[in-house]
């Protein structure tokens, strides 16, 4: 069955130091999102007031166009240091709407 729509939210917790890089990267996926085949909306967005983390949100029109579109779309930053850039994992969601 596909899904009328999916979304990956990437939830980022960046070391002080290095949040403005951490953002510049997840703008380069936003970029190279724009006009895959399947997206609805891609961006970057930062916690407000005494928050720090960062969160990247992509909406598809199902998660096989997310699954076809994945390995280019984060080939863009596959020489990122995100283990150096991190206080911890990144928590990422597979969300599903029908």
């Amino acid at each position: 069955m596909v899904s009328t729509m999916f979304t990956h939210m990437a939830i980022h917790y960046p070391k002080p130091e290095h949040r403005e890089a951490l953002r510049a990267s997840m703008q380069r996926v936003a970029a190279a999102g724009q006009g895959m085949p399947g997206i609805i909306r891609i961006g970057e967005w930062a916690e407000v007031d005494e928050g720090t983390r960062l969160v990247g949100i992509a909406t598809w029109q199902s998660r096989e166009a997310f699954e076809a579109a994945a390995e280019q779309l984060f080939a863009v930053v596959a020489d990122d240091p995100f283990d150096l850039w991190h206080e911890r994992p990144t928590d990422s969601l597979f969300l599903e709407r029908d």
